[in-house]
Formats: structure tokens, C-alpha cells, sequence
């Protein structure tokens, strides 16, 4: 089998995380090892350059980096990226819709945000990993909604009437009396929350919002009956702030591991990557995390594989419309008339406040709306971005991902499949003219459609993500898997013991139909 690099065969690395300070490395058969950090440290006076460069992370741990450090980059010209654009556009009268329900593919934004911000991704600005520096931690930490704390950002905490910061203020939407909630905005209309790209559509804002109410609800939670729930659930030292923020972010961690991922790769890589073990000999199985391709020192990264090509399938689960409730109709995602279409940043409209129902399987709802399936399409409204987000740059947003990809140096799909002992589709299954190879983010999107028929993703692209998210989690010494091996969800839900995004909104009580709004 190929190589990474060409000709050497690939020895598969397999990194297995327990102790989240300690990470065993085992180079099977070949009793190779990872360089040390200082060997590969790039003296920028004497940087190589050329047409046999390849660009690469000078360390393998960093902000962002590469998964597949010895991978060549496939960098499509113009007229190839053009030719793939135009096989790209949703074909009109098709049956697109897949199986997810909606809300998971603001969710999955909602995710991305937590982990990544890049102020200095446009593709005018620098295109080499070691230059990109990303401003958010790569955690599960809810830092998007966090920010900096009640200490830093006390406007973003209610602190009257004995509140103590333990709690976020929310806003209202337009006409107060029909009691619909809305972000905490200033006198412009700004939301006041601790990312603003979570304000950007109106469903990311109602999921901030949701995740806003659920942090409320859990210090409602602790605090009732003598607070015999933060007595029995608090860790040491911790106070009602700090015990919330804990529940509400392995909770959340619990439903990305075993809501949004388990839906979205195939279950094969699902449960290679996620594992259950026993730490001890006899003693019970508990979450163990295995990793083949996605190996740090130190400090993790954010791969550009993942961040650039595999994780951006969520926009072909872009649906072109949404019905928000019961008394609005479907809204477009972009329209030339200002208030009548998802884009954000301003104030929520009256009656506009979300039914998740809608969105998530809460119950047996009839008005369920679904994603559109993985596949290599995008709805015509995200190939005809509106100058306002287009800016400078295309207004194809297939056209933008393909160049970014290029730009970075990204392997091609084939090569990836190749490194992680995959069969790579062949040219009649990409169905690109001229045949050769495949961007990643195009390669992703196909082997979705061809292996799973949309449904989840496929070989490649399951494999990538995983690693990645699962990777994160096992790295922050906080998350559930580190600090707490074998724990479960403790908050109310359907099932005990487990706890899906449909349980948070059943808990929170925000966006259920039928129920008034908590505050």
C-alpha cells in the first residue's frame, strides 16, 4: 500500500489515550518514532520554498496543523476548481431530503464555533497552518457561550437581587408582551453574548439562546429543595456557578459524543475510535478513546483537514428554507428583503421564536423537518452568497471552500483514503470530468452519498472527524472522559443515564410548543 509521503508503505500509528497527560505511541511493525519537536522547528530565515515544498506544520502540535503531515498537497487550478463547482449545484426536483433531523446541522455550526475561530481565515490573508491562529480553545467548553466568565464579563450575567453572576441575562423579542425570548442586545441591536458568529442566522440564535436557558435551568436545578442536588453533585471547592457550568458542559459533551457524532459517521469508525474498556483488570468498562491518525506532543491542534475539507459537510445539509413555527411560514436562508429571511444580527421578529420541534425528534411531530443528505450537492442560495457575507471574496461558497482547500495545501481525497488503508473511489464514482485526483472537501461529500446514500459520512470523512472530536475530548483534562471515566448523564431525560439534544430542550423547557418560555 502507498504511502503518505509516496513510495515508503504507511505504517498505521495508533495512539491510545487514557492518563490525558501521558499518550502511548505504538508504530506498528516498524519501530519508527515521531521526531522531536526541536528537530523540526523551520529556521524562517532559510524556509524552503518551491514548486516541491510542501507547506506543513513545523511542529506536530500547534493552533492548526496537519493530520496527514506527509501527504503532498493537491492544489486544483482555476478551471478545475470551476469544472467541479458546476457539478455541485442542487439539482432541481430531486428527493434531497436525508434522514437527520434539521436542527443538527446548526448544531454542528453551533459546535464549530466552540472549538474554532480564525480571524484571519479569509483567502486573501495567510494560507499556511503555522500562521493560522485560532481564537478559540479546541474544547467541548462552551467558551461561545461562557466567554470569559462572570469575573471578565459581568454584562453577560445577572448580578441583582443576590443573582451572584450565577446566571445569564436574556433578552426579549420584538412586542414584549407576547413573551417571546430573545439574546441579551445592547440599544443597537447587538447581541451580547460570548461569540457574535452565534448570532449570525436566526437557528444558531434560538440554539445559543437554548444552551443560554439550559445553563439557568441546571442552577434552578442545584438550588431547589435546600440545593440537595449541588450538595450531591458538586466537586470539591466548587460553588453554584462552577458546579453548573461542569453539568451543563459534560452534558453537552455527552450529546456531540453520542447525539450529533453517532449520527453523523458511520458506526464501524464510531465504535473502532470510541471504545469501552476497563481501565483496570476486571474492573468496569468505562469510554476509552483510540486514536490511529491524529497524534500530538504537548499541545493539540485544530487539523486543517478536518476544519477545512471534512468538517464543512454540514453544508450540504443546508436546506434552502425553514419554517421556524407554527405561525410563520417557510423563511428563506438569504433574501433580498431584509426582514424576511434567517440571516441574524438584529433582533428576533415577533412571532419568530423557534419550535424545536421542528428541528429535533421531540416526540412524534409531524411538521419534523429534515437535513438534506450528505452528498456533493449545495442549495442554490449557497452558490449566490448576498454581497454582505460574500464580501470581497466569491459569493460561491462551493468556489470558496474548493480555493481555501488549495490555498492550504490539502491532500487529495484519494491520497487520504490510501493513508488510512481505505479503498479510494475511482473515477467513474467521482465522476469528475478529466478524471485524477479529488479535492478532499468534494471526496468527502461523495463518498457520503455513494457509500451511505447520505445518510452518514463515509470512510474518510467518519474517520477524520472522529479522531478529531473524540481526540479534543480525550485531550482536555476537564471534559467527562478525562476527569470522570465511567460517568453518565445525571439530568432528567428519556432514558437514564443518557441525554440527547431533545432532553436539554425537554429540560429547559425553551422552544417546546405549547409551554411558555422559562426564564
Amino acid at each position: 500500500m502507498p504511502g503518505e509521503g509516496g513510495g515508503s508503505a504507511h505504517v498505521p500509528l495508533e495512539v491510545h489515550v487514557g492518563d490525558p497527560g501521558q499518550m502511548t505511541v505504538d508504530m506498528a511493525g516498524g519501530g519508527q518514532s515521531l521526531g522531536s519537536p526541536a528537530s523540526s522547528i523551520r529556521n524562517h530565515a532559510h524556509v524552503r520554498r518551491g514548486l516541491g515544498y510542501v507547506p506543513e506544520s513545523s511542529l506536530p502540535f500547534g493552533l492548526y496543523g496537519r493530520m496527514f503531515r506527509r501527504l503532498a498537497p493537491y492544489i486544483p487550478d482555476d478551471a478545475r476548481i470551476d469544472t467541479i463547482v458546476r457539478l455541485m449545484r442542487e439539482p432541481s426536483g430531486a428527493a434531497l431530503d436525508g434522514k437527520i433531523p434539521a436542527g443538527y446541522t446548526y448544531l454542528g455550526q453551533f459546535i464549530d464555533h466552540d472549538l474554532t475561530f480564525d480571524p484571519t481565515s479569509s483567502l486573501q490573508r495567510r494560507n499556511d497552518p503555522d500562521a493560522l491562529v485560532n481564537f478559540r480553545t479546541p474544547r467541548f467548553d462552551l467558551d461561545s457561550v461562557y466567554g470569559r466568565g462572570p469575573a471578565d464579563q459581568p454584562y453577560l450575567y445577572e448580578m441583582a437581587h443576590g443573582a451572584e453572576g450565577h446566571r445569564f441575562v436574556i433578552g426579549k423579542a420584538k412586542g414584549e408582551a407576547r413573551g417571546e425570548l430573545d439574546l441579551p442586545r445592547d440599544s443597537r441591536g447587538v447581541a451580547l453574548i460570548g461569540d457574535p458568529r452565534n448570532d449570525e442566522n436566526v437557528i444558531v440564535s434560538q440554539l445559543q439562546l437554548t444552551f443560554m436557558l439550559f445553563h439557568n435551568k441546571v442552577c434552578e436545578w442545584l438550588t431547589a429543595d435546600d440545593a440537595a442536588a449541588y450538595e450531591a453533585h458538586r466537586s470539591a471547592g466548587e460553588g453554584i456557578f462552577d458546579c453548573a457550568q461542569r453539568l451543563v458542559r459534560w452534558h453537552y459533551q455527552w450529546i456531540v459524543v453520542h447525539d450529533f457524532l453517532k449520527r453523523i459517521v458511520d458506526a464501524t469508525t464510531y465504535k473502532d475510535v470510541l471504545r469501552h474498556e476497563s481501565l483496570i483488570p476486571q474492573g468496569e468498562a468505562v469510554e476509552q478513546v483510540t486514536l490511529r491518525f491524529f497524534a500530538w506532543r504537548h499541545q493539540i491542534f485544530m487539523p486543517v483537514e478536518f476544519a477545512v475539507a471534512a468538517y464543512r459537510f454540514g453544508h450540504s445539509m443546508v436546506r434552502p428554507a425553514y419554517t421556524l413555527n407554527s405561525r410563520v411560514g417557510p423563511l428563506p436562508i438569504f433574501a433580498p428583503e431584509s426582514v424576511r429571511h434567517l440571516g441574524g444580527f438584529r433582533r428576533l421578529p415577533v412571532n419568530w421564536q423557534v419550535e424545536w420541534s421542528r428541528f429535533f425528534h421531540l416526540g412524534d411531530s409531524a411538521d419534523l423537518q429534515h437535513a438534506r443528505r450528505i452528498d456533493r450537492y449545495l442549495a442554490p442560495p449557497l452558490l449566490d452568497l448576498p454581497p454582505e457575507l460574500a464580501g470581497a471574496a466569491s459569493a460561491d461558497l462551493a468556489r470558496r471552500n474548493l480555493t481555501r482547500g488549495a490555498r492550504l495545501g490539502l491532500p487529495s481525497g484519494q491520497q487520504v483514503a490510501l493513508a488510512i488503508g481505505a479503498e479510494p473511489l475511482d473515477d467513474e464514482d467521482l465522476d469528475l470530468p478529466g478524471k485524477g485526483p479529488a479535492p478532499l472537501w468534494y471526496y468527502v461529500l461523495r463518498e457520503a452519498e455513494l457509500h451511505n446514500s447520505g445518510r452518514t459520512l463515509g470512510t474518510v470523512g467518519s474517520r477524520i472527524v472522529s479522531e478529531v472530536f473524540l481526540g479534543m475530548l480525550s485531550a482536555d483534562p476537564f471534559s467527562y472522559l478525562s476527569a470522570a471515566p465511567g460517568w453518565k448523564p445525571v439530568l432528567c431525560s428519556a432514558k437514564p443515564g443518557e441525554f440527547t439534544m431533545a432532553d436539554l430542550i425537554n429540560f429547559t423547557g425553551f422552544g417546546v410548543a405549547a409551554q411558555p418560555s422559562p426564564r
